[in-house]
């Protein structure tokens, strides 16, 4: 099933808390995805003011170049990397502490990677200091 047909049951599903709706209006930025009737609907009735760029438009800058190109999938994405992890993907573990330790180790390796990748850490030089 889409996303778009489920918006309705997200929202009323959400576990974090809202802030109050006296304090100003409360925005939801969505995707082409959700660009129809049904789901500018879903998102008003819950006191939103839904924010769907239309499909085929992208903002662009003066030039005529996207001034902010997209960033989407990060939990997919994120999942994707997880799933290359065979202990994590099959689960062999019985204890949810020892599954959850595994998938907290899994992800702190992908960040650390992350991070040597873009060299943001050196760690070459530390060790031959």
């Amino acid at each position: 099933m889409h996303d778009a047909k489920m918006l309705a049951g997200t929202i009323a599903a959400m576990i974090v808390g809202r802030p109050d709706p006296d304090d100003g209006p409360e925005h939801l930025c969505l995707d082409k995805g959700y660009c129809n009737p049904t789901s500018r609907s879903a998102a008003e009735s819950a006191g939103y003011i839904p924010h769907i760029r239309p499909i085929g438009e992208e903002k662009r800058d003066v030039h005529g170049c996207k001034k902010y190109p997209a960033r989407r999938w990060v939990a997919e994405r994120a999942g994707a990397w997880l799933s290359k992890c065979r202990a994590i993907l099959v689960r062999y573990n019985k204890k949810s502490e020892n599954y959850l330790g595994l998938i907290q180790l899994a992800v702190s390796l992908l960040w650390y990677r992350r991070a040597v990748g873009l060299g943001t850490l050196n760690l070459q030089n530390e060790v031959l200091r």
